[in-house]
């Protein structure tokens, strides 16, 4: 008989709570959530109606939850990027299993700390670089492992953020300010910076990098355009931005369109058309695009070298109308290409017929992150239950992807200086 493993929440946004949290409704035998703590009673009142948390276990903070006697075999540390070490160090010394979101932190001081606690403590501490579980990214790096292009040269990968989404997350949301929380490249694409480390299976030993914030700011605001978009903009009829059109009209994320998921829940916990209007009226995501206190870039691109001379460029931008990752890459015997929505990989061997590898049947494939989300929760708890305490995304492996991504910033705000990793660390 498997055994269920307990579990409590440190932050009750998005990710805790709509993400790893709804894995207890389909595997009640494996999940049991038996407290949590966030600062907004709302989210709180939820983690009681939903999973059924008693209210003496719901805590106004992780602080406060956290000087309570150990309550669970993990903790799951879903706060904003900088509260994530404290949390975990504290949590570790509680004695709990950790699933921390990504990113670590944008200190790499903070994250040799949690490295070096969670082998004193002998505790797992898995990261939640999710797109190592998809169908889509662990097939890719079956075929590669077997060598079915030969030796790889060159990786070329694609992050296309979203029009929509860049705006609700990054201009007018949480992760808009490097200094609240973590440059762009670190913040959103260090799930790529990992996939490339791990698709590639060698150190990356230099980067480079450019990238700026071209659009989303004063300068860029057409005459005429409101501080928000619900003040009477004379350019809201044409203007892609407008939050109205993104959390209400908008047939993909409007709420009137019954899409009462991620990104509304973000706006207003109970998305109805009344409580978003009301949060678009005065709150952070009812700001004109062009007039808010953002300052992560909007596009960046990276040049990689690993060793074995294997060279990768990545490209993140918010200037594409769909969501979604696109790779291709070249080695002695091939090629192979795709992209993650498409669920397909092309594969070419040199000389051979073209070879479509059609992975739309996973039963988890159009889970969150492409099925990453549930795999990572599926990892989770095997790797505990069978007493280990180093898996796929551990955070010795998923500190690589932090070095990376925060030499690649160097190097942008150094104006494409070339970075030397191992000086770098």
């Amino acid at each position: 008989m498997s055994k269920t493993l307990t579990f409590v929440i440190c932050g009750c946004g998005n990710r805790g709570l709509e993400n790893y949290a709804t894995y207890q409704r389909e595997y009640p035998d494996r999940m049991k959530i038996v407290a949590g703590a966030d600062n907004r009673p709302e989210r709180l009142e939820i983690l009681r109606r939903e999973y059924g948390v008693p209210e003496d276990m719901c805590f106004a903070s992780a602080e406060e939850l956290l000087e309570q006697p150990r309550l669970a075999d993990v903790a799951i540390i879903a706060t904003q990027d900088r509260q994530h070490v404290p949390m975990a160090l504290k949590a570790l010394e509680k004695g709990y299993h950790l699933l921390v979101e990504k990113p670590i932190s944008p200190s790499l001081e903070e994250c040799r700390q949690l490295q070096e606690k969670a082998h004193e403590a002998q505790r797992a501490v898995v990261v939640c670089h999710v797109l190592r579980y998809t169908t889509f990214y662990s097939n890719l790096e079956k075929i590669l492992r077997r060598g079915d292009i030969g030796k790889i040269e060159t990786i070329d990968a694609i992050e296309n953020v979203g029009y929509w989404h860049y705006a609700h997350s990054f201009v007018r949301g949480n992760w808009r300010r490097s200094d609240e929380t973590s440059p762009m490249i670190l913040a959103k694409s260090c799930h790529d910076m990992d996939i490339l480390r791990w698709l590639v299976g060698e150190k990356c030993v230099r980067v480079q990098s450019f990238g700026a914030l071209d659009y989303f700011h004063s300068g860029s605001a057409p005459e005429g355009a409101a501080n928000r978009c619900l003040d009477g903009c004379a350019c809201k009829d044409g203007c892609p931005y407008d939050a109205e059109k993104i959390y209400v009209t908008s047939s993909r994320t409007g709420c009137r369109r019954k899409n009462v998921g991620w990104p509304c829940t973000v706006v207003a916990s109970d998305p109805t058309e009344e409580n978003i209007y009301a949060a678009l009226r005065s709150g952070p995501y009812g700001r004109c695009v062009f007039h808010c206190d953002n300052d992560v870039v909007d596009h960046q691109t990276v040049n990689l070298e690993f060793e074995n001379n294997i060279h990768a460029t990545f490209t993140m931008t918010a200037f594409t109308e769909q969501t979604y990752r696109t790779i291709r890459i070249t080695g002695t015997k091939g090629e192979i290409e795709g992209d993650i929505n498409s669920r397909k990989l092309v594969l070419r061997r040199f000389g051979q017929p073209e070879e479509i590898i059609d992975l739309s049947g996973s039963a988890n494939n159009l889970a969150g992150h492409g099925g990453g989300d549930g795999g990572l929760m599926d990892h989770m708890y095997e790797l505990i239950s069978s007493g280990g305490t180093q898996g796929l995304t551990s955070v010795d492996a998923s500190v690589e992807s932090h070095v990376m991504a925060l030499a690649a910033e160097a190097s942008r705000v150094a104006g494409g200086k070339t970075i030397e990793l191992a000086t770098f660390r």
